[in-house]
């Protein structure tokens, strides 16, 4: 089989403004090294991660919430801390965290019987047991889907069997594995959750998620997307800008599974039950958040970070999609020359679900 020596792909070329992607059609093409695949990419997934990561929220320097700056970037960022890592990017860099393919070629170590195998990778890959919540997501401290063709590790590369289009799979990997590790780490079960953001990627999916657990989901989401949420599974749709206290009370929760923060977040501790818990892996509203340390410890409150993946939680992911247990949430679709467009509509957050990227076919 001959590969073509170039392919078309965007590439991030520093911190800031959607001016700092650049679409090239003369790209190398990835070779697989040991222990890797080459996937040939059928769809790409949007995720915030992407937006944070283009114009450096993750920076300290930084307090606005992710839309502030989403489109332009922002004055402030110290390139030293600027990814979720805290560790400097290498430019450029091809993101995407979410990747549908077929395997096309392995590495020298690799059976070739994983040759035409339908992919999906796995975002977050830890890096060594020797070192507990270390690891890099696919598409930030390496080169990942919003290309032609994309190289990632055997190991992290899962085969998947469903009737889904390559845009649902793609729709996947970030969102869902993001949510399933916060109801994971949270031990999520038949209870009562609140979920912020509730339309979005992540939000969408713990919705379905937590549902999946038998829970009874609250969901907070813009009135305008009411219909939709429900739709997934919430059992009550609150609109974001209420008053929750006044409508749930200071005792209702169990678990609040938060992608928000910002001004709000004092009331989600207020709404949580004596002994509940709150976990977070995102902050899109603003990082900095005013605590009242009485409610924290005088409520028995646990709260949690998520960012770090156990093990089991990927190849659950794939048994959930395998057994009909999740569905897409699939809002739309754009070739991937049209990455700014996407880009704008997703800052717009006017969809409900995921966007991903079709990148140009292939023929080999």
């Amino acid at each position: 089989m001959t590969l073509p020596e170039t392919m078309h792909g965007v590439q991030l070329v520093g911190h800031g403004g959607i001016d700092k992607l650049v679409y090239r059609k003369d790209l190398p093409t990835p070779e697989p090294g040991i222990g890797e695949v080459l996937i040939r990419v059928a769809a790409a997934g949007v995720n915030n991660t992407d937006i944070n990561t283009r114009i450096g929220w993750y920076s300290k320097s930084v307090s606005e919430g992710t839309d502030t700056g989403g489109a332009t970037g922002f004055d402030t960022v110290n390139d030293d801390d600027a990814s979720w890592s805290g560790v400097p990017l290498t430019f450029p860099r091809i993101q995407g965290a979410d990747v549908c393919g077929r395997i096309i070629a392995v590495g020298a170590d690799i059976s070739p019987t994983r040759i035409g195998e339908r992919v999906l990778v796995q975002t977050m890959q830890p890096l060594t047991a020797a070192a507990p919540f270390s690891c890099i997501t696919f598409g930030s401290e390496c080169d990942g889907g919003f290309a032609q063709y994309t190289v990632a590790k055997s190991e992290f590369t899962f085969a998947v069997n469903c009737n889904w289009s390559d845009a649902e799979l793609a729709s996947v990997p970030c969102a869902y594995s993001t949510a399933e590790n916060m109801l994971h780490r949270a031990s999520v079960d038949v209870e009562t959750v609140l979920v912020t953001g509730a339309s979005g990627g992540v939000g969408s999916a713990a919705v379905q998620l937590a549902k999946r657990r038998g829970a009874r989901v609250i969901a907070l989401s813009s009135l305008a997307k009411r219909d939709e949420v429900l739709a997934l599974g919430a059992d009550q749709v609150i609109d974001r800008n209420a008053d929750i206290i006044a409508t749930l009370g200071n005792a209702a929760i169990d678990v609040v599974i938060d992608l928000v923060a910002g001004p709000g977040w004092p009331a989600l501790l207020k709404v949580l039950k004596r002994g509940g818990r709150y976990i977070t892996a995102g902050a899109i509203a603003g990082p900095m958040v005013e605590l009242d340390v009485r409610t924290l410890y005088l409520k028995d409150l646990t709260l949690f970070g998520s960012t770090f993946q156990d093990d089991v939680i990927f190849p659950n992911l794939i048994s959930y999609i395998e057994a009909g247990e999740i569905r897409p949430t699939l809002a739309a679709t754009y070739p991937l020359a049209d990455f700014a467009r996407a880009q704008e509509d997703f800052l717009a957050k006017k969809h409900t679900g995921k966007l991903v990227f079709l990148p140009p076919s292939t023929e080999i």
